[in-house]
């Protein structure tokens, strides 16, 4: 080793001991926020608080590292720190090695108590039973459009969305050895299944194609027979001890999840506006001629963007349907909360879901 290396290497080891000396300065003063949040029955989390020290912290940096990097690096100090002032529990599709895992992971950082569940209504039910503080679950893929079951699921649950975070999706085959050769069977999750059923069709036409609970319950599966192949995250090959036969295998190349963090009212109420917001609800009106296109006038006439329109079936039998839209804006913006009072009049049935910082 050349002493010029040997001099640099020095010189990042002091770096890290004052790195270290100053984060551990920073915990103590997050165990001091903390003790103040429990006398004044505050919440301990707040997604607002967490986008805008990081904002913050970006717009400051003048170095070399990238903003992204910055982001994550201050997403996982403030997790470390708030798991100081109280535990956080997260439900979200499990097992260990799910999307949904990594998406939890992202949005809260890694210093987390982990719930997963086996089912997104058990994640609904963790997170409105107070068994979790949070649930995180997938709501649109970028490929096969809304996650129907978490949309139908807002619809009587007490919970409210309070953040948001998107994932790029990467599938790749999963098996017991690095081979494509003699697959039987791939195990996967529907949704899974869906984005990569063409790459399944030209490469694997004779393999038959199974519905799991999950992509690392498919990945779990695939750990069991050789002759069974799974669809997952790289995540979930190292969980389970898999090879990866074939990488990003998803029919996009660019297949995005977005997920929704939803929680009890009093576990944390609407987060206050942060400049970056969606709001999102659920509404179903009268079935009449020119009844959708009403609904659309507000949203014009105040100048609020729509960025999401969807329907899904009452199951009323009348045919009729509930709109779930998301807006750009908060409710507590004068234009947005006149556009939401005059929406509100058309409506036969009108909930908020939330109000959040909308992710990049």
């Amino acid at each position: 080793m050349s002493s010029a290396l040997a001099d640099l290497r020095i010189e990042i080891d002091a770096i890290d001991q004052e790195l270290l000396a100053l984060l551990n300065q920073r915990a103590r003063v997050a165990e001091k926020v903390g003790e103040v949040k429990k006398r004044e029955g505050t919440p301990f989390f707040r997604p607002d608080r967490v986008a805008k020290v990081i904002e913050k912290v970006q717009n400051s940096n003048t170095g070399p590292l990238k903003t992204d990097h910055i982001a994550a690096i201050w997403r996982e100090v403030m997790s470390a720190c708030l798991a100081l002032e109280s535990v956080v529990r997260v439900a979200y599709l499990g097992p260990a090695g799910t999307f949904s895992e990594q998406a939890a992971l992202q949005f809260f950082g890694t210093s987390i108590e982990h719930v997963p569940c086996a089912s997104i209504d058990e994640v609904f039910r963790a997170a409105a039973s107070g068994s979790a503080n949070y649930g995180v679950v997938p709501v649109e893929n970028s490929t096969e459009g809304v996650v129907s079951r978490s949309l139908d699921l807002f619809l009587n649950s007490p919970l409210h969305v309070v953040g948001e975070t998107s994932l790029m999706v990467r599938h790749n085959l999963l098996r017991l050895s690095s081979s494509m050769e003699g697959i039987e069977a791939v195990y996967a999750h529907p949704q899974a299944l869906a984005q990569c059923q063409e790459w399944l069709t030209a490469h694997l036409p004779d393999a038959t194609r199974h519905a799991a609970s999950s992509n690392a319950e498919g990945a779990r599966l695939a750990s069991t027979n050789p002759a069974w192949a799974g669809i997952a995250s790289e995540r979930a090959a190292a969980q389970f001890g898999l090879h990866t036969a074939a990488h990003g295998i998803q029919d996009d190349a660019f297949n995005r999840t977005r997920f929704a963090v939803v929680c009890l009212q009093r576990t944390l109420a609407m987060p206050p506006a942060s400049g970056n917001d969606c709001t999102s609800l659920v509404v179903s009106v009268t079935n009449r001629p020119g009844a959708v296109h009403d609904l659309l006038v507000p949203l014009k006439k105040h100048g609020v963007s729509m960025t999401r329109f969807e329907s899904r079936p009452a199951r009323s039998g009348q045919w009729d349907y509930y709109f779930y839209i998301d807006l750009q804006g908060h409710p507590t913006q004068a234009h947005v909360k006149s556009a939401l009072t005059e929406l509100q009049q058309l409506c036969a049935f009108y909930k908020v879901l939330g109000a959040y910082p909308a992710s990049e």
